[in-house]
């Protein structure tokens, strides 16, 4: 493990109340499972799970739920060199209803909570400096203190010639606004190397049409390696300033979503992690998408988002058994 690159993904953890029966209103529900959730830490779990290595760095309410989360995290092999407690605000929970088609829609409880109370002072800069990637998300950004701690965090990783990963995982309810949540988003934009966004971000972002090439290059910046749009099942699409292309899905019995990004992203950055090169050669680009893609859809046929996270054979497995 000495070798293997060290990914850290900032952000939130928190934890996930989804109801014990699918396709049900949360008024409806009787009953509530409590899952692991946020995406930054599902990453971290990713990665872990498919024999990379991975830290996380975020604030947790000093209560049982925050204890519990990191513990998870530990259980999970990811580092916790980066995490801090908050004695004054608790831990973020959300609820979340499923869909009969295994969507979701959330009900947040964050007023504030924890992860939104991280300082600068409390990042693990070194941590950081000695990652190969650093990734996060978009929802650290909504306020303050975290807001400022997440720029620290970028600019310290940038300066140490760290990749920054970015996936912005629109979460709507959470921001003041609709046009609040597009000015965030974007204003920090240029700053990454890789970015993943889901085709419904595209348009919410762009206000286009996400099947359209010239829509997708519009978000496209010069010092944007990697651009890659996940299209659910049918797959997804990548963008760089030489090439662009498909590589499509497997097509699963989907239950529950939840995760399915952070298995595709966290799959992605092992393979990125393990060879910088696939930004640079199609094949092996093509390659390393199939696999993520296939994490993801293994990641849909369970429920929950960490317990559903994929080993490389039950990826390999889904992929042996698709081809044709």
């Amino acid at each position: 493990m000495a070798n293997t690159p060290l990914i850290v993904s900032f952000g939130e953890m928190l934890i996930d109340f989804v109801p014990d029966t699918s396709g049900v209103s949360l008024a409806e529900s009787t009953g509530f499972l409590k899952a692991p959730g946020g995406a930054p830490a599902n990453v971290a779990c990713a990665i872990t799970k498919l024999g990379g290595k991975s830290a996380f760095i975020g604030k947790f309410g000093d209560d049982e739920f925050g204890h519990m989360l990191v513990n998870i995290l530990k259980k999970n092999g990811v580092n916790s060199e980066g995490v801090c407690f908050d004695t004054n605000a608790r831990t973020a929970l959300a609820f979340v209803t499923l869909k009969k088609d295994g969507e979701r829609e959330f009900m947040f409880y964050r007023n504030p909570s924890a992860d939104m109370l991280l300082k600068e002072s409390e990042l693990n800069k070194d941590l950081i400096k000695k990652a190969k990637i650093f990734h996060y998300g978009s929802i650290s950004l909504i306020s303050e203190p975290c807001r400022a701690a997440h720029m620290a965090a970028m600019k310290t990783a940038k300066d140490a010639g760290v990749l920054l990963s970015y996936d912005p995982n629109v979460r709507l309810p959470l921001w003041p606004s609709t046009e609040a949540a597009i000015q965030g988003i974007k204003s920090i934009w240029n700053e990454a190397d890789i970015i993943k966004v889901s085709d419904d971000e595209v348009t919410f972002l762009t206000r286009g049409d996400a099947e359209k090439d010239d829509v997708v290059l519009s978000l496209m910046h010069d010092k944007l390696k990697l651009l890659i749009v996940t299209d659910g099942e049918k797959g997804c699409r990548y963008y760089t300033k030489k090439f662009k292309g498909r590589v499509p899905g497997y097509a699963v019995k989907a239950v529950d979503t939840t995760g399915a990004g952070d298995s595709f992203v966290g799959a992605f950055l092992v393979s990125l992690g393990k060879d910088g090169s696939i930004l640079d050669d199609e094949g092996k680009l093509k390659e390393a998408l199939a696999f993520a893609n296939a994490c993801g859809a293994v990641c849909t046929t369970q429920k929950g988002a960490i317990p559903a996270l994929p080993t490389p054979s039950d990826a390999q497995q889904l992929m042996k058994s698709k081809s044709k």
